[in-house]
């Protein structure tokens, strides 16, 4: 037993010795202590105006829904007002009922015959429109069925890009605030949008370039935290002149950002 004893005890001897001959070959890095700005980014949407284009196989199962409906549903007021006008007209032409308290001032055909030579005068807007015609990336008029998304030229170092409208996060604000604040300085008064949230549905960062870096800037990169909201009214665009943006599509967004960034970004696109 003290044999046993005494292998255990060296056994345990020489693994500690191991460990801390290990620990004092691996150097250990120094932490080092990197500030980041914050930012808050806003997601602005412009939704579908109009139902997308069905495809030719919905088309046809739309098609064949209708069809079943009609043959299973209950005749409505106005096919049972149509049926007893018919009857009372026939009897009428029989002689079987008298004219001046059976006659009508406007019969269910006549109403339809109406209804059917307004819904001929009714023109559709078109679904492309000028706006698409002439590749307006400015105007909301534009890819009807499709959801927009607005983007903002702003500077990033000496280079500016487009990008979702973004601002510097001050001391006292929520990250909400500051998306609030960003959005209507870089857009104006007039674009009214409803956010969905206070909290962020994205996030992205990038540090700055090294010109940046080296004249003195105390972080050394930007953290994003966006925001989604959606436009109230589309007849009321951006109201500023002196910024430049664009309202694109997904497909669009993917060939205008910077692949990282719309690798992020697309995360929280619908």
């Amino acid at each position: 037993m003290r044999i046993f004893a005494h292998r255990s005890v060296l056994f345990v001897s020489r693994m500690l010795s191991s460990r801390a001959a290990a620990t004092q070959a691996t150097p250990v890095a120094p932490q080092t202590d990197q500030k980041w700005d914050l930012y808050a980014g806003v997601l602005v949407e412009r939704l579908p105006i109009v139902t997308k284009t069905l495809e030719p196989i919905e088309a046809k199962f739309k098609e064949m829904l209708n069809q079943i409906e009609l043959e299973k549903s209950l005749k409505s007021n106005h096919e049972l007002r149509k049926e007893t006008e018919k009857q009372q007209l026939e009897l009428l032409k029989a002689g079987k009922i008298d004219l001046d308290s059976e006659a009508l001032k406007q019969t269910a055909q006549d109403l339809e015959d109406a209804y059917n030579e307004e819904y001929a005068r009714f023109k559709p807007a078109p679904r492309v429109t000028e706006a698409d015609s002439k590749n307006d990336t400015r105007s909301l008029d534009r890819k009807l069925e499709q959801t927009l998304v607005l983007l903002v030229e702003q500077k990033l170092g000496s280079k500016s890009h487009y990008l979702l409208p973004q601002g510097l996060h001050r001391k006292g604000e929520s990250l909400r605030e500051t998306a609030e604040r960003t959005l209507k300085e870089c857009c104006g008064d007039k674009l009214q949008v409803t956010f969905y949230g206070n909290a962020p549905v994205g996030f992205y960062k990038y540090k700055y370039p090294p010109s940046v870096r080296n004249d003195g800037a105390a972080a050394v990169g930007a953290k994003v935290f966006f925001f989604r909201s959606v436009v109230k009214d589309p007849s009321r665009n951006v109201g500023s002149d002196q910024v430049k943006y664009q309202w694109l599509s997904q497909d669009e967004l993917q060939k205008q950002l910077q692949q990282p960034y719309y690798q992020s970004v697309s995360q929280f696109l619908l």
